[in-house]
């Protein structure tokens, strides 16, 4: 089905900016919406005999994985990007450590990725309240996950929401709802290249790809040619 049945009914952002009044411990409310709601973003690596994956991938929800279109019927709506279960299959726990980070608040977002990813192939999950709000911009911190980061793949189309670790970042086109897409099985066998060739920095290989408009066209175009020869 092409849609996550879930419905946005209103948004807590605007009013969260103007509150500035002060909590039980003298923290002013702005101050939560500004810094990231705690220090370490995720939990220490699994300890052995639980296998951590080498590789951590952090991926915004919004017009990466699902796109909102909206109705005078239904109102706001998500669609989700085809091959999405696909992609979570080839990238899913143990190949990556898989992380949602998004600026999308956590009441839109908890419901929505429960709905496509039933299997839990996405280990941890980082809301709005774990950006960091920059002139306008909800920014990711990616040192806040607290993993190495030679090893930290993080997929998303937005360079305001990277601009912290733009060296981490694998610069997508942002994905508007257009169904006959196919870029996330391109994506996927990218990143299951990356995963097989255990690279120990994967960030030349990030930033190669980056400088193309469209990386997974590209990684197919290379694929293709390789396969020619």
């Amino acid at each position: 089905m092409p849609f996550v049945a879930w419905r946005v009914e209103f948004t807590t952002e605007k009013l969260c900016a103007k509150c500035s009044y002060f909590d039980d411990y003298g923290i002013s409310r702005f101050q939560y919406v500004k810094e990231p709601s705690r220090e370490d973003l995720l939990p220490p690596p699994l300890p052995a005999p639980y296998i951590q994956p080498k590789y951590t991938l952090v991926i915004e929800l919004k017009n990466v994985l699902l796109a909102p279109e909206w109705s005078y019927s239904t109102g706001w709506r998500f669609k989700k990007r085809p091959a999405i279960e696909y992609f979570l299959d080839t990238v899913g726990y143990p190949n990556f450590e898989v992380v949602i980070y998004t600026s999308e608040p956590s009441m839109t977002a908890a419901p929505l990725v429960d709905s496509f990813d039933p299997k839990q192939r996405i280990m941890y999950r980082c809301y709005r309240d774990c950006t960091k709000y920059m002139k306008g911009h909800h920014v990711k911190d990616l040192e806040k996950l607290r993993r190495d980061m030679s090893k930290v793949i993080m997929m998303d189309h937005d360079p305001q929401s990277f601009q912290l670790n733009p060296e981490n970042a694998l610069r997508i086109p942002s994905w508007n709802g257009d169904m006959n897409d196919t870029a996330l099985v391109d994506l996927a066998e990218l990143l299951k290249t990356i995963y097989l060739s255990d690279v120990d920095d994967v960030r030349p290989t990030l930033q190669y790809y980056s400088q193309f408009d469209d990386p997974a066209k590209e990684f197919r175009r290379r694929a293709t040619f390789l396969a020619q020869q």
